[in-house]
């Protein structure tokens, strides 16, 4: 097609939904066609998750063209999805800032646009946020629609089904759409079940069987109920929505997710229902549009900068293994010699390097789906059996599953080893991601052993370690990204719990670091040492149990003691003035000045411009050590 015959673009006609809805039906699929595409050329500059995105982009386009947002509520679970959506509500302009530093949020956020209703980056909560909504839509007399959109991978967790039970037990009118992306649960999509979706939710049956419900009511009990299951299972026969309805929902489905003709008029009928909560069966397929995507064993879930032509990632080469990496392979070798040592994610194989032990030990590893609650009292239980489980769970993540880590493990305690991923700031995720209070909450419990990795060859040293620990739980928690390229060693050696380590002697300032601030606290040293200002470095290592000797001698032969840490205020920090606090040791005047992230969520952006924003860096240890010694100090470093 030349130039001059081409179509003009649709998707430029369109900033916000209201100019969407304009558009006559038959032109749908052309928008559909031209926000897979530039969905495609976004992420091909950002990076971030793009196969989610392209699994709904029909889905997108139908929700907006039939529901009135934002007055209707439209919820994105997880947040992955949202790609599509964000081009088409406002933000097409802004699209290629995603995930960077001052732009977009690569989840939906309440702050950034009035189409994102409720934020969401972590998993299965879009039910129930949705079903609040409902039920405040009703006690105020408002008329709007609210749908949660939910992907297949998060109905694994618990929570959808706590919500779904509570919806359907009650009567708000909610919907709620199931996006099947990857086949678990329906049988293939035909013509039949296409025709069944499109008849079973016309306002001419929903009549009937409103009908029909109301003469049960006037039949003898028993026969009330036969008849209520006769139609629910003449129904549900077809499609395997059975749970679904036992739940108390009235289900639709499954149908075709990319196909406009069947997805507008049943998503008219469910608009239009008068009735309960009602969930509807998309099957989608993830990268759908996009070849390397759809070939692709992840189907592009996420991805870095791409080449579009080629799908071929920009990939920089590494200067040091992945902390990921080092977790992985430590704990293989580990697993190579005790045959008991057992492996657990939560349906993050990859993200975890549980992938990798999985290949060799398929029999030890366990994906547990988005439920890090059964996940983590599942490896209690192994632990109660005489096993060694490693729960490998982002620090972020494990927050979901706190009750159980206090109730199922430190409690009884039971020798769970937590592989806490993702500890500290992780870029351009943001603060839904970051693994900011594992310290303060895992610390807080009595039993626990919590180490923080200074480098990878800490790390590899700390796995062996947890292997070691049989008498309680333990955790172990190290960033996301590369070591700092140091020498490995041949094997992990187990560490004396709750011993540190001295990596520099000085006399004025020392510089308590625990987990990977350690090479800033150096860094800082080396500058102090340019003023006339010696400084130690030690590394904790442990944050619990307390190095209680070593904290004792820095506060005895310096002026200034400044703990670091990648973590919220209540950690590390907290930790070292309560002992230095109780023991006595503040009597004689030191300076204490613990260095935690700010009292605040940090915006997404770059892992050293979010450290130097928290005053994480080299630069505000100095500041802080040249403030906590006076006036003289700071004129000297100032001439200097």
């Amino acid at each position: 097609m030349t130039a001059s015959t081409a179509k003009p673009s649709l998707l430029d006609q369109i900033r916000v939904p209201a100019d969407l809805r304009r558009l006559p039906e038959k032109d749908l699929k052309q928008v559909a066609d031209e926000l897979r595409a530039e969905t495609i050329s976004a992420v091909s500059v950002t990076g971030g998750h793009l196969g989610a995105g392209l699994g709904v982009v029909e889905l997108t386009v139908a929700l907006h063209w039939v529901f009135d947002t934002p007055s209707d509520r439209v919820i994105w679970d997880v947040g992955h999805q949202a790609y599509p959506h964000k081009i088409l509500t406002g933000r097409r302009d802004r699209i290629r800032t995603l995930r960077q530093g001052g732009g977009l949020s690569g989840f939906t956020r309440r702050t950034e646009s009035t189409y994102d209703p409720f934020g969401a980056a972590h998993s299965s909560t879009s039910i129930s946020a949705g079903l609040g909504m409902a039920v405040a839509r009703d006690l105020e007399g408002r008329k709007n629609h609210v749908v949660a959109v939910i992907g297949d991978g998060a109905m694994s967790a618990g929570m959808a089904y706590e919500a779904m039970n509570n919806a359907g037990a009650r009567s708000e009118r909610l919907i709620v759409i199931l996006n099947d992306n990857d086949m678990s649960i329906a049988p293939p999509v035909g013509a039949l079940s296409s025709y069944l979706a499109r008849i079973s939710s016309s306002g001419t049956y929903l009549h009937l069987r409103e009908i029909g419900k109301q003469l049960a009511h006037k039949l003898p009990k028993q026969w009330e109920r036969r008849a209520a299951r006769a139609e629910e299972y003449t129904r549900t026969y077809w499609t395997g929505g059975t749970l679904f309805e036992e739940l108390g929902f009235y289900y639709l489905g499954p149908i075709d997710g990319h196909d406009l003709d069947v997805l507008l008029p049943v998503l008219k009928n469910v608009r239009d229902a008068k009735q309960g909560p009602i969930l509807l069966h998309v099957v989608t397929k993830k990268g759908k549009g996009y070849p390397p995507a759809e070939d692709a064993a992840d189907k592009y879930h996420g991805v870095n900068k791409f080449n579009v032509i080629t799908g071929a990632q920009v990939k920089p080469k590494p200067n040091a293994p992945a902390y990921t990496r080092v977790f992985a392979d430590a704990l293989i070798a580990e697993a190579r010699k005790d045959p008991k040592i057992v492996a657990i994610t939560a349906a993050m194989p990859s993200g975890t390097g549980l992938d990798l032990f999985g290949k060799e030990f398929p029999d030890r590893t366990f994906d547990v789906g988005i439920a890090e609650q059964h996940g983590v009292t599942f490896a209690a239980g192994l632990a109660t059996e005489g096993f060694k489980p490693f729960a490998a769970i982002y620090s972020t993540f494990l927050q979901r599953a706190y009750d159980q880590v206090v109730h199922d493990v430190a409690i009884q305690k039971l020798p769970v080893r937590f592989a806490i991923d993702r500890a500290g700031l992780v870029g351009a995720d943001g603060a839904t991601h970051a693994g900011s209070f594992d310290v303060g909450y895992l610390g807080a419990l009595p039993g626990f052993v919590v180490m923080a990795a200074a480098d990878e060859a800490e790390l590899v040293h700390m796995v062996a370690t947890a292997v070691a620990i049989d008498d309680g739980p333990s955790a172990f928690r190290y960033p996301r990204g590369e070591g700092v390229g140091i020498d490995m060693p041949a094997e992990g050696v187990p560490l004396e719990i709750g011993r540190g380590r001295v990596l520099r002697e000085g006399t004025k300032v020392a510089l308590l670091s625990l987990g990977t601030r350690l090479g800033e606290c150096l860094k800082a040293a080396d500058q102090l040492a340019a003023l006339g200002l010696s400084a130690t470095v030690a590394d904790a290592r442990f944050a619990k149990p307390l190095d209680t000797a070593l904290i004792a001698r820095l506060a005895r032969e310096h002026e200034v003691l400044i703990t670091v840490e990648e973590g919220a205020i209540g950690g590390f920090g907290s930790f070292v003035l309560h002992y230095l606090a109780t023991a006595g040791l503040l009597d004689r005047g030191l300076k204490v000045r613990p260095m935690v992230l700010p009292d605040y969520f940090l915006e997404h952006d770059k892992p050293d411009v979010m450290y130097a924003e928290a005053g994480l860096d080299a630069a505000a240890i100095v500041k802080c050590a040249i403030g906590a010694l006076g006036a003289s100090v700071r004129v000297q470093a100032e001439r200097a």
